[in-house]
């Protein structure tokens, strides 16, 4: 993915929290590179955790099948003992008519609220024992309501609604064409990125970078980077 790219989403989904939906965003949001470079160990929970920004394309056309998100606080699988956080919040920006491919966690249970924009379509699979999907029927919960689908099913989510999603069931979404874009919260269980995401005929989750121009903001993949302490 071009640097270019990531620097136009992030700014992009700032200005949209800023001036359509008034979210507020925490300080290190808006570090610089060179501010990066010079954060002490007070900051190392932020690198620890893979809290900030992220901007992945799936190895594909960003503005079809992409996603920008921001993590504001999360727990760490690898050390539970130093960070005690059993739980992850993160904001996830889907722009209209973008998609975000099939996948699911082999430990996350998560809840995916639509806090405003458009509206969220997700289509659900049960995983099958081959990792491929089963024709049984997917158990959800939707707003604390229990709810069956069908294999290949579709819940579609208007702003201020929400899904409970389990470990093995697969799930791809898409913010409905021409409703615009979903600003996306995701309430769940501890979030690892690297060991914990199993998508189907995507390229990397965490994409490599073409540094076609100078980064203006950190993705936390870039944290080994920069960050000295």
């Amino acid at each position: 993915m071009r640097r270019s790219e990531i620097n136009t989403a992030i700014e992009y989904v700032m200005r949209a929290c800023r001036d359509e939906f008034r979210l507020p965003l925490p300080p290190f949001a808006y570090l610089t590179p060179d501010e990066w470079k010079g954060i002490g160990e007070d900051h190392r929970e932020i690198v620890d955790n893979m809290l900030g920004w992220d901007v992945t394309d799936f190895g594909g056309d960003f503005k079809k099948t992409g996603l920008t998100s921001f993590v504001f606080r999360n727990g760490n699988v690898h050390k539970p003992e130093v960070y005690q956080k059993p739980y992850c919040e993160k904001l996830l920006y889907v722009m209209d008519s973008q998609i975000l491919p099939y996948h699911y966690h082999w430990n996350k249970m998560e809840d995916i609220i639509n806090r405003g924009g458009g509206r969220l379509s997700l289509t659900l699979y049960q995983a099958a024992d081959d990792d491929g999907f089963s024709n049984e029927d997917v158990t959800i919960d939707v707003d604390g309501r229990n709810v069956t689908v069908p294999a290949g099913g579709s819940i579609v989510l208007s702003p201020g609604e929400s899904i409970t999603l389990r470990p093995h069931q697969y799930h791809t979404w898409q913010a409905i064409p021409g409703e615009g874009d979903v600003m996306a919260f995701e309430v769940s269980k501890c979030n690892d990125d690297f060991t914990d995401n199993n998508f189907i005929d995507v390229g990397d989750r965490i994409p490599g970078v073409e540094e076609d121009e100078p980064a203006r903001h950190l993705v936390y993949a870039d944290y080994k980077h920069y960050v000295t302490f």
